[in-house]
């Protein structure tokens, strides 16, 4: 059973998702939400499903990495949602989504967040938290796409801290950067309060709808980066993202869209 007070989260919903919102299921301790989530029945256009843990044994991350959050500590939300029609550059869906969930935590007065492409949240130079989108297949007609946040909430005394990156040297969590937590209820009814909007505004208006808030959250901009790709590195300068979401690298002698590849940071 989980401690999270399923109550308290409807309760907290506003109007438009409550009505469209199918199922919201919380577990003390699952595998994965997302995995549990792309298993369950597709929502029907323009609805959408939830569940949420305290704790899950194999959380995923990006390429198949590890998400491990001690229990009770982090937020583990996954949502499904099915688009009536394919939206126009999915992949782009991740920055959209990134978008959300600061102006969710802003409204809870949590300030100082910034995002690096493709899926990580970023506090205080730390990975504070992730997405996973996937794509859920067998859906006749739309498409249905569930998305995993994994947010550190108070990771205070905990020694199992789980963050497999190639960038970030340590786990942040929002107890850092607040005065008070708000409860992790009111966090997730805000992320799911917003992510409904992101979803439709998506649907109407694709990446271009959020694109210049990305701009101004993009931590990775002006920074030396390499790129590790199937076949090759790409070294340069980090210059944004291009109309449908790649990464924008200036080589120097050219501007290389990246769609997928591990990122580090050039040392200082």
């Amino acid at each position: 059973m989980s401690s999270l007070d399923a109550t308290l989260i409807r309760r907290t919903l506003a109007a438009k998702p409550t009505a469209q919102l199918d199922d919201l299921e919380l577990f003390g301790s699952i595998a994965s939400t997302n995995t549990y989530l792309l298993a369950q029945p597709a929502p029907e256009a323009g609805h959408f499903r939830v569940a949420i843990a305290d704790h899950q044994t194999s959380g995923r991350g990006r390429h198949f990495r590890r998400w491990v959050s001690p229990p009770g500590a982090g937020l583990c939300l996954s949502l499904a949602y099915t688009f009536e029609e394919h939206p126009d550059e999915l992949p782009s869906l991740t920055l959209a989504i990134g978008v959300g969930i600061i102006a969710a935590l802003k409204n809870l007065g949590i300030e100082g967040i910034s995002l690096k492409w493709p899926n990580d949240i970023v506090a205080l130079d730390g990975k504070m938290g992730g997405i996973l989108t996937e794509v859920q297949s067998g859906v006749s007609g739309g498409v249905t796409i569930v998305t995993g946040i994994g947010l550190n909430v108070d990771l205070s005394g905990s020694t199992e801290i789980g963050m497999e990156s190639e960038w970030a040297q340590r786990a942040v969590d929002i107890n850092s950067i607040v005065a008070a937590v708000p409860r992790r209820e009111v966090i997730a009814a805000g992320v799911i309060n917003t992510l409904h909007g992101v979803m439709r505004k998506f649907a109407a208006l694709g990446f271009v709808g959020f694109a210049e808030d990305w701009a101004g959250y993009d931590w990775l901009r002006g920074r030396e980066i390499t790129v590790e790709l199937p076949d090759r590195q790409v070294s340069g300068t980090a210059v944004g993202v291009n109309p449908g979401g790649a990464l924008l690298v200036d080589t120097g002698n050219e501007q290389i869209p990246v769609v997928s590849g591990s990122i580090t940071l050039k040392a200082s």
